[in-house]
């Protein structure tokens, strides 16, 4: 039986050579959580914030068959090229709806047999983000496989990890990586990170996580907000 994580990234471009393979360090994430975990405490209030077709790359990552797309609508048509076991049904009106709240994203529907689920790695990619002065991460909750309600309270159980490659000596916690990593892969990975966890029976509005760089700098994690998506 086939199931989907549909992602919508804050870049006009991605190719599948910026996903990036975990290699034997399937744990990557779980380092990070514990050393952010080490100062993090868990939020209890979060502020609210306003916020051409291309032909759909098809190709496989770890567990999954990923399609990015320009166009979120081109979608249903490339699904053929995913193999049945991984092929999920995608209602057209989710589709309608990443197409009219995030113009110039890339959308990038990662299926997978929920038979291999137990074995996936991090998904690991890069990019280069529309706004620089920003991190947004996307969290934008629909477990119904309709369009996203953006006026619900949904529950939550999250970390957030976060970091920048400008922060000066002293900033968050380091990630304690194993020896033997893949050196392209390190390249890629921070040396420290400050996380936050939105712990299970939280409830926030619907939406993703952002931060701007100038509050990242100065450590301050209270300034995360959630952003809800404006319709053009």
């Amino acid at each position: 039986m086939g199931g989907v994580t549909l992602l919508h990234l804050p870049t006009r471009q991605l190719t599948p050579r910026q996903f990036l393979s975990a290699g034997r360090t399937g744990d990557v994430l779980h380092r990070m959580v514990a050393a952010a975990e080490r100062v993090a405490a868990t939020a209890d209030d979060i502020a609210w914030m306003s916020a051409e077709p291309q032909a759909v790359r098809v190709f496989d990552h770890d567990v999954y068959t990923v399609l990015l797309a320009e166009d979120p609508t081109a979608v249903p048509a490339a699904l053929r090229r995913v193999p049945p076991h991984r092929r999920p049904e995608l209602e057209p009106d989710l589709l309608r709806f990443y197409a009219g709240h995030f113009p110039d994203h890339t959308i990038a529907v990662c299926c997978f047999d929920n038979a291999d689920a137990q074995r996936a790695k991090p998904l690991l990619l890069w990019y280069a983000p529309l706004d620089p002065d920003r991190l947004t991460v996307p969290a934008l909750d629909s477990h119904t496989g309709k369009a996203p309600d953006l006026y619900a309270a949904v529950p939550v159980d999250h970390w957030v990890l976060l970091s920048t490659d400008q922060a000066p000596a002293g900033w968050g916690t380091p990630v304690d990586y194993p020896g033997d990593m893949r050196h392209r892969l390190r390249a890629f990975l921070p040396t420290t990170v400050m996380g936050r966890q939105y712990a299970e029976g939280q409830a926030l509005p619907n939406g993703d996580f952002t931060i701007s760089h100038r509050d990242l700098l100065a450590g301050d994690l209270d300034r995360i907000e959630r952003l809800q998506p404006a319709h053009r």
